[in-house]
């Protein structure tokens, strides 16, 4: 069953202080677009279905190596994606279905790669951590803890070599803040004034050590100050908070450089699908969940505003369902790659 990915907006300039940080408080316009909130709502539980369905089928051995789930931060890459068009390229870590989903790659794909398939975007070889599509200008999903955003820096430097406009977007989590690679790019970015958006996914926890154990500073959003990058604190499980503020920043990265947004989020579930996560209560989980869970709260405003019922979201929750099952199962028909597999993608003849 094939995704509808609906095409993405440019957006005009914006003017921000340069070298200043500050903490978002963007507030919300009263005129709310339907279609988009409805795109937001599928967008997300797309990814919250898929992530379901692929930790089941870790459960039952269909998926091996890591696996770690986007559970609880979708509204992070929905947002920011709002914001882009065919120009840009996205990068990130190793939490990166969610990140390929919102790209607008194939469910059967990732799903695919995930089983280890011939069908995976990788052709079976990458599994979770490794999937590309430079259709998509996706350059992965990376298990190296920070190692994505130095190459961030390089797809926003052939942005700005190629004068075609576009912005890269390096997302990490807050643990990989405190890389040194993180703040050599930071140096570079700032030096030349790369298109480079710095986003920082602080769901609050580096693996099972929390954020104000492990990172000083009384915000990672200012992180830049020291190279002259503005930064902003975010709310990361507002959608729609995410995607006013990714208009206005990608706007700014166009035209004047670099910028680092630290989007406040959480996940619900362990690291990996290996961490049983007792680092933290199930009472602290919970009242996320029932507070601040990025879909439901866009659920009840679509229904409050009468811009869909509840019947009308349950048919998208339906659709989407579907959408996975289709994925898992063609994830499980499609074949193992072949032996001669171990010889190709290893050497780029000229």
């Amino acid at each position: 069953m094939a995704r509808a990915v609906s095409k993405r907006s440019s957006v005009g300039t914006t003017k921000a202080p340069a070298g200043k940080t500050r903490e978002s408080k963007t507030a919300l316009g009263t005129k709310l677009d339907p279609k988009m909130l409805q795109h937001f709502y599928r967008e997300m539980l797309l990814i919250r279905r898929f992530e379901e369905r692929a930790g089941q089928m870790y459960g039952m051995g269909l998926i091996g190596g890591f696996c770690h789930l986007y559970i609880g931060q979708e509204a992070v890459v929905v947002g920011m994606q709002s914001a882009l068009d065919e120009r840009d390229s996205v990068i990130t870590g190793y939490r990166d279905h969610g990140h390929m989903l919102a790209c607008g790659m194939e469910s059967r794909g990732v799903m695919a790669e995930l089983t280890g398939r011939r069908g995976g975007y990788s052709r079976g070889k990458g599994g979770s951590m490794h999937m590309f599509s430079r259709e998509k200008r996706f350059f992965g999903g990376h298990g190296i803890v920070g190692g994505q955003v130095s190459l961030g820096g390089g797809l926003a430097f052939a942005s700005k070599y190629r004068g075609d406009g576009g912005v890269a977007l390096a997302y990490f989590g807050d643990g990989a803040s405190n890389q040194g690679q993180v703040a050599e790019t930071m140096n570079m970015a700032a030096l030349w004034k790369l298109p480079l958006i710095f986003v920082i996914e602080n769901n609050k926890y580096g693996m099972g050590t929390a954020v104000n154990r492990s990172s000083a500073g009384e915000g990672l959003f200012k992180r830049g100050e020291a190279y002259g990058i503005p930064g902003e604190k975010v709310d990361g499980m507002n959608v729609l908070t995410v995607a006013e503020k990714a208009k206005e920043i990608v706007a700014y990265a166009r035209e004047k450089g670099p910028y680092v947004l630290e989007m406040e989020t959480y996940r619900y579930r362990g690291h990996s699908m290996s961490d049983p996560a007792k680092y933290r209560s199930r009472d602290e989980v919970s009242k996320m969940r029932e507070e601040r869970d990025p879909i439901e709260t866009l659920r009840e405003l679509i229904i409050k505003r009468k811009i869909a019922s509840a019947d009308d979201l349950k048919a998208i929750d339906a659709d989407v369902r579907a959408i996975v099952a289709d994925a898992a199962e063609f994830a499980q028909e499609s074949p193992e790659p072949d032996p001669s597999e171990l010889y190709t993608d290893i050497l780029i003849e000229a």
